[in-house]
Order: C-alpha cells, then structure tokens, then sequence
C-alpha cells in the first residue's frame, strides 16, 4: 500500500484576509528533500539527480500529498481597500501546494460559491496521459457546482515552481489561485529556500467588472499590484517582508499570477543567478533584473553579500503592455537585520523601467537536460488578431476563430460520447498522429505581446523576435532550444514553437492575459483523439456535468466570455 503523507494545506492568511477554517484539514509533516540533496550538492536527489530525463523517468516515491481546499466569497483589503474577493480556504493567495518529485497529488476541491461554478487548473503540470485532471471547464470537464465537490488526482513527474489557479471565467483573479512547488534537484547550490514569490497586479474592481469595461473599450490602467497578497496604498495595508542572513545564499521562486502585467523583479543591490524557468531546470546565468510576463516562473539563487541593512524587493510593471497606477510602488522589505522596522532607503536597478515587455534574452534560457527537436512538421500558421462583433465587443482571434465553448459541453464529455464533431468556434485543431514533432508559426501585427501558455506539454522554442515578420530564411533552433511552458510572443513578432505529440488529450493553448483569453484568444489540441475514451473516468465526467446542469438549470445562469 502506498504510503500516504497528508501535507498541511491550511497556511496562515495574508494581512486582512480572513483566516482559514481550521475544521477544513488535517496536518502532517510537510515534504521534505530527498537524501543526499544538501547544501554542498543540490543536484543529486536520492537515486537520482539533475541529469535525470525527467521526460522519460520518474522516482517511484510511492507517495501520495493531499489537500483540501476550499473556494469562498469573503471580503478583504490586501492593500488596505477593502472588496469583494474569492478565496482559497481564505487566504489570497490560497495554500501552497508542496510535494516532491515522484509523489502523487490528490487536492479535495468544494465548491463554497454562492453562485458560481469552479475548476481548478495546475498551471504546467504536464498530465502525462492524465488530460482528465487538467481542470478547465468547457475543455477536460463540467464546471464544479456550487455545494459539490471534485478530487483532481496527477503524478509530480516534474519539478520546480509553478501555481494552480481556477480555470472558471476570470475567477483567477478575483483571488483563487496560490503558489505549487514540487521539490528536486537544482542546477546550483544553495544553503536555504525562502517563500515562494507570488507577484499579480490588483484592481480595487472585481476583474468581471473590470472585464465588462475590456470588452467594450479596451486597455487600461490597473489600480496597484501585490507582492504575496500584500501592498499598501495610502496609509492603508502592509508590505511581505523576509530575512537574510549575512553569508548564506538563498533560493527564490518566483511566480507571476497577474492578470495583466508584465513585471521586471529586482532585489536592490544584489545580483541573482537563474536556475529554473517553469519547470525546466537551466545552465545558471547572472542578472540582476528578472523579465517575468504572466504564467511564468523563475527560480533564481541570491547571495547575502551586501551590506547588512534593509532593501526594497521590486516587481515593476513595464509601460510598453502594462499600465499601473501604482507602478513605482509595488513592493516588499528584504531585512538582513530581523529586529529593523525601517523603510529601506535602497535604490533600484537603471533598467527597472525600461518599458519593454520582452523575455529574458533567449540565448540565456538554455535547457540543462539536452533535448532535440527531430524532423518538425510545420501543422499551421496561427496569426493573432482583434477585431469587434456585432456588439462592439472586441474579440481576439488566434488561427481559425475567435474561442467559444460551452461550460456545459466539455470537449472530452463530446469525445468520451463519441460524437466529437466539433463546431467552428471550438477552435480545434486536430493532431492524430502519435511521437510525432509538429510546430507552428505564431504571429502577430499587432503592437502588443501575448504570453502563449500551453496545456500538456512544454513548446520547444525554435525561434521569437519582435518588430519583424516569420519567412522561410528564418532559421529555427533544434538542437536543445529554450523549453517552458508560457512563451512571450513578441510585440508586432513572431514565435515558432514545436512539441512532440506524446500526450492523448485536448490541450488548451490560450493567452495568459485574463482579458485576452475571455474574449476568445485560445484554441485546443485534440490529440490522438482515439486513444482518449480509455483514459477518462466516465462515471466522474456524467457525475460532474449532471450535477452542473441540475444547480445551472435552476439559476439560469449565462455565460458571458469565451467558456475558458
């Protein structure tokens, strides 16, 4: 029987969050580091160790994690204005996930709503072979009605930072999201790990409220922005703040949870190697300001090697794709002196506000594990455009169409049916053929950057640039070019991006701004479609999508985006 370790999944809530309802879990001890990952050598783990191909082999820890969580309507002030929020057993952001490599993740997931449906999506977790556990409704499943519940269950077969955040409308960012770590080894040393860094931008709005205004006239400035759940504005709120001790280095994850905001992160004053993009361990390099667009992660190493005082840690947003009516003050406290109450009087780096909304230089982002893109088949182009509706909406397209799904009729409820035959609006794109490597060409006019984030896979990043167009001169990177899982396609650019298809599923690929994707910015990947029914729960899917029209049907409930 499999050893069964029940992590502590109720943290304590941020500042002016209501706390969580202690009857909601049980506790344990939190998952620890594997033998012989120390200090002195962090890429060995266990029998295994950063060289490992982690696409291929996977340490059977016979672990299972579980948590509970729980999605409620509450109020809070997280920067001292007071709104209404949706929560994750309370706290914005919600519990940290914690498992190590190997292990596999079971998360109680009840729906609290008072009139809402929900889906929670573990963001990159790649579900190999496990699509049904994906979390999107109107995609892998029925939106998860109010009073009822549903058990996600995936194998860690990664490792590194990443977040989970609901998949329900723009329900992200109205609170329910919260950082996921999964433990391995690293591609440097380091003595200690701090929190999880967990950036988004705010608004004092709800975001549907907030959406209504997108669609109808466009872009606009966001109120402020929050740096793990906290900021200030006037003399309201409280900053995150963290200790250092002078000698020691530190590891840092780093995730962008906002809804609109391209950050550059910075500590002032110090430097900081990067280890880690997403879920994809990388050769070190040296920076000292972090490009972080929306869905990505870093892991990054920080020397305390400065004097032993108090520094600002920074998350700008950038003019060019970002506007922020709190820009320069989104902020936390770095202390090296743990009693200190002072303002830090740091400075920050020149190019904090260079107004740029680009990735970190793709020449830095190179894989540790080698991998090759073998004989790629070019499938689409996919151009990116904008335009109104018939009620002076604006809608993105992306290939085809503009996204529309229904949250009652699931692609996978269709395909385990067997009566798969999708409409136009569905925005698929079908991949029948199993290993093989097939790429797209993405590409837009439009003076504007979409962070691509997709389902099930990493992309393999042959080529990107901004401010120019794709033609067949352009020469693409097989030989262990960057991999993650959210791309920045460039501002009036292109991005060619490969992956092998060797994940039965229908993958969700969509654009990680909020707005972007509710007004249609998405398409799927029906994948080796004959192979899903045999992988799908089929009494799960009825059970769900009953009990979704049941309470919908009641309240006559409407759906008002893209489905996603």
């Amino acid at each position: 029987m499999a050893l069964l370790r029940t992590l502590f999944c109720l943290v304590a809530a941020v500042a002016a969050v209501p706390a969580p309802q202690a009857a909601t879990s049980t506790s344990s001890a939190a998952a620890s580091a594997c033998t012989g990952n120390t200090a002195s050598d962090r890429s060995v783990w266990c029998d295994y160790s950063i060289d490992t191909n982690y696409y291929d082999e996977v340490p059977n820890t016979g672990v299972t994690v579980e948590y509970w969580f729980e999605v409620t309507n509450t109020t809070a002030a997280p920067d001292g204005v007071e709104r209404m929020i949706l929560a994750v057993n309370g706290s914005v952001p919600g519990p940290r996930i914690e498992a190590n490599w190997g292990d596999t993740v079971r998360i109680h997931v009840t729906n609290s709503l008072t009139n809402n449906g929900t889906g929670i999506h573990w963001h990159g977790i790649r579900q190999n072979y496990t699509n049904q556990e994906d979390g999107v409704p109107s995609i892998t499943q029925c939106p998860i009605a109010p009073g009822e519940s549903y058990t996600y269950e995936w194998r860690a077969t990664q490792y590194g930072t990443s977040w989970y955040h609901s998949h329900y409308s723009l329900q992200a960012w109205n609170g329910v999201f919260g950082p996921m770590v999964i433990h391995g080894p690293a591609t440097a040393n380091y003595d200690e790990e701090l929190d999880t860094i967990v950036l988004n931008d705010w608004t004092w709005q709800t975001s549907d409220e907030k959406y209504n205004f997108a669609e109808t006239n466009g872009p606009f400035s966001l109120d402020n922005g929050l740096i793990n759940g906290k900021n200030t504005w006037g003399d309201g709120g409280s900053r995150y703040e963290n200790n250092f001790e002078s000698g020691k280095s530190y590891r840092l994850r780093i995730v962008n949870a906002a809804i609109d905001t391209h950050f550059k992160f910075a500590l002032d004053g110090h430097s900081f190697k990067v280890i880690a993009m997403d879920f994809v361990p990388i050769v070190p390099f040296d920076a000292t300001v972090l490009d972080i667009t929306m869905g990505q992660r870093y892991d990054i190493i920080i020397e305390a090697d400065q004097d032993a005082t108090d520094y600002w840690m920074r998350a700008v947003p950038q003019g060019e794709c970002s506007a922020n009516n709190n820009s320069a003050d989104i902020r936390a406290i770095i202390r090296y002196d743990s009693t200190s109450t002072s303002l830090p009087t740091s400075t920050a780096y020149d190019d904090m506000t260079n107004d740029l909304c680009d990735d970190m230089p793709i020449a830095s982002l190179v894989p540790h594990l080698s991998q090759t893109v073998v004989d790629p088949v070019e499938d689409s182009d996919l151009p990116v455009s904008v335009s109104t509706n018939e009620n002076n909406l604006f809608k993105w397209q992306i290939g085809m169409n503009s996204m529309l799904v229904q949250w009652a009729d699931p692609s996978l409820l269709s395909i385990m049916e067997g009566n798969a035959t999708f409409q136009d609006a569905e925005n698929v794109y079908s991949l029948p053929d199993a290993n093989k490597w097939v790429y797209f060409v993405i590409e837009s006019a439009i003076a504007v950057p979409h962070p691509i984030h997709l389902h099930g896979h990493d992309y393999f990043v042959l080529a990107a640039e901004r401010d120019a167009t794709y033609d067949s001169s352009v020469t693409l990177n097989l030989v262990n070019p960057p991999r993650r899982d959210v791309v920045n396609l460039p501002v009036s650019g292109y991005l060619v991006i490969a992956f092998l298809t060797d994940n039965p599923g229908t993958w969700l690929m969509h654009c990680h701004i909020g707005w972007h994707t509710s007004e249609g910015l998405a398409l799927q990947f029906v994948e080796r479609e004959s192979e899903i029914p045999a992988l799908l729960n089929q009494q799960t899917m009825s059970d769900t999508c009953s009990a979704w029209h049941s309470w919908a049907d009641t309240v006559g409930i409407e759906e008002e985006d893209s489905g996603v």
